[in-house]
């Protein structure tokens, strides 16, 4: 029987990498994401997996925050979904991590680097098939970058070729790709044999778990089907603001045309976004009776 354990549903990805008995899992998936010259040996899990926090029916996004032995600070987590400002709230986590770890009186010259981690199960940059974005500080013209500073990665699974026939021979990011997006499809001796490993193994073993214990798989359950409603709720605001952003597109054009129409200063389509219907509106108002004043 297939595992039919999802593990972008927060409960399991939180098991199975939050977990401290888990942290090969962890160090395997950070070592195929980051892919430094000296490979991450070992971790502390800062927040590590409980019972408790999934213990209310309250849909909220969880991450696994670590620190590794060389001191840098990092936080992975999984996202089901793309929404506005994403990337802003990545940065805002990598840039609190790294002011954390300045104690009051503290030097600054000691602080590490931080990094910031989302997986994402939908497609986040559409113009380029590029998967895996790595976002540092560093100088355009030089290209020298600031080593001890903030890191963004991004990881749109969904763009990997995520074939069974060729898994095997993949990079190890394509095979947790392919792991987190079709675990719940396969037996876990069929995984073990496609992704070998001790932290496959670890990662599937604790899947396995999770599909046949009783109570996780009930909180589980609880947490898949907040899951989804969450994003039927997600779908459904999307539509609504997709058609008012029709209506707002069509204000913006008329607000544009009519200052063209008064010689005036035309508007970008970034400034009359930023605005309300209303001041939408009443722009256009203000608009048509200066020129019906220049006409009389």
């Amino acid at each position: 029987m297939p595992l039919r354990i999802k593990p972008t549903v927060d409960f399991a990805f939180k098991k199975i990498f939050g977990s401290p008995e888990n942290d090969i899992a962890l160090i395997g998936l950070l070592n195929a994401i980051l892919d430094f010259e000296r490979p991450i040996e070992a971790v502390e899990i800062l927040n590590p997996f409980s019972y408790q926090e999934f213990s209310d029916s309250k849909l909220v996004v969880l991450d696994v925050r670590c620190r590794d032995s060389a001191g840098k600070w990092l936080n992975v987590e999984m996202q089901v979904s793309v929404y506005a400002g994403l990337i802003e709230r990545l940065v805002h986590y990598a840039c609190r991590m790294y002011v954390d770890q300045l104690t009051v009186g503290g030097n600054y010259a000691l602080s590490n680097r931080s990094i910031s981690i989302c997986l994402l199960n939908r497609v986040l940059f559409r113009d380029i098939v590029q998967a895996h974005h790595r976002f540092q500080m560093l100088d355009k013209e030089s290209g020298r970058e600031l080593d001890n500073a903030i890191e963004v990665h991004t990881v749109e699974m969904t763009k990997y070729n995520l074939d069974e026939k060729t898994i095997s021979k993949a990079s190890k990011l394509e095979q947790w790709a392919f792991l987190l997006s079709k675990a719940q499809d396969y037996e876990a001796e069929e995984l073990k044999q496609l992704l070998t490993g001790i932290e496959f193994n670890t990662a599937i073993t604790t899947i396995e778990t999770i599909s046949a214990k009783t109570r996780d798989k009930s909180m589980y359950d609880q947490r898949e089907k907040a899951q989804r409603d969450y994003e039927w709720a997600i779908s459904g605001a999307r539509e609504e603001g997709r058609e008012e952003g029709v209506e707002q597109g069509k204000l913006a054009g008329t607000i544009q045309t009519l200052e063209l129409l008064l010689g005036e200063a035309v508007s970008t389509d970034e400034e009359l976004i930023k605005c309300e219907k209303i001041a939408l509106t009443t722009r256009i108002a203000q608009l048509q009776q200066r020129l019906r004043d220049r006409q009389s």
